[in-house]
């Protein structure tokens, strides 16, 4: 274990500037959720890259926004809790919609980590396939005459184009150590986690407006059965009737497209069969329930 390099690296960015594409395409494997939705991510998910020589605990976190209600308060929370955990940060920016990188670096959050942290930045310039080669390297040297970042780097997380440089920056920066979670071992959620998530995304693509992002999964039921199909019980959980009406749909025809799709998808993660039965529920105002967000996990315990 001589020279093994363990650290942690927090991914932070806007909503939708790719974070959880590029922790799928440094892992190898889909871990987190994706949508073309803003906002997808609600929680820190931690995926684990372990080679013979090094460990990387990287930390997805929810998109960097000025918070309207209690949830999205604890979602920031999570970012800050990423931070102070991390040894490398990752800023990563979507250089279609945020070439210049303003609207992120204009957070007065994103402010503060940049001047007050003395832990190494690289910033990930993602979605490069959507400009010119000349665009890149205009952006490449502009933001390395201003120093800020230790490293900057072009990549397509989409497409894995250019990600093994994150890698190899990153090692340059991580600290010796041992490591911390067994090798063959990707995240430390359970599948009860992933099996929420995947449910949610399918809400997120199935559904319009506002609807999805009232909505949170919690799974009520997961039985391992011998011989028979693993039995999965989630209820959806809205904040309004309107809302629950919306997700059924008429005659019940929406959940039941909503139940096929999310069960494939399961089905694909787990690597075997499933049985899965969707319930909707109302809890007004569930976002700025303290109590509520206790039980879905957003806030610890005491």
């Amino acid at each position: 274990m001589d020279n093994h390099k363990t650290g942690f690296v927090a991914i932070l960015g806007l909503p939708n500037a790719g974070k959880s594409t590029l922790l799928n395409s440094l892992l190898g494997q889909k871990l987190s959720i994706i949508t073309s939705k803003p906002q997808t991510t609600r929680r820190r998910i931690l995926g684990i890259l372990s080679e013979e020589n090094f460990q990387v605990i990287f930390l997805d976190t929810p998109g960097i926004i000025s918070p309207s209600y209690l949830l999205q308060e604890k979602m920031m929370d999570d970012i800050k809790t990423s931070i102070d955990d991390a040894d490398v940060v990752i800023f990563i920016v979507d250089v279609k919609d945020d070439s210049t990188a303003e609207k992120l670096l204009e957070q007065e959050f994103v402010k503060k980590v940049v001047s007050d942290s003395k832990k190494s930045k690289l910033l990930i310039l993602n979605k490069i396939d959507s400009i010119t080669q000349e665009e890149i390297k205009g952006l490449i040297l502009n933001f390395e005459d201003k120093k800020v970042f230790d490293e900057v780097i072009p990549v397509s997380a989409k497409l894995s184009f250019n990600t093994e440089r994150v890698i190899e920056d990153l090692l340059k920066y991580i600290p010796e150590g041992p490591k911390l979670y067994p090798g063959d071992q990707l995240t430390d959620a359970n599948e009860r986690f992933f099996v929420s998530e995947i449910i949610r995304e399918k809400i997120l693509e199935f559904y319009r407006d506002e609807v999805p992002y009232s909505c949170e999964v919690k799974i009520a039921e997961f039985k391992e059965r011998d011989k028979r199909k693993d039995f999965i019980n989630a209820e959806i959980v809205v904040e309004k009737d309107s809302q629950k009406a919306i997700i059924i749909g008429e005659s019940g025809i929406s959940i039941k497209k909503l139940g096929q799709a999310a069960r494939k998808s399961i089905e694909e993660f787990l690597q075997r069969e499933v049985f899965i039965e969707l319930r909707v529920k109302v809890r007004k105002k569930w976002r700025s329930d303290e109590n509520l967000l206790k039980s879905f996990g957003y806030i610890k315990k005491e």
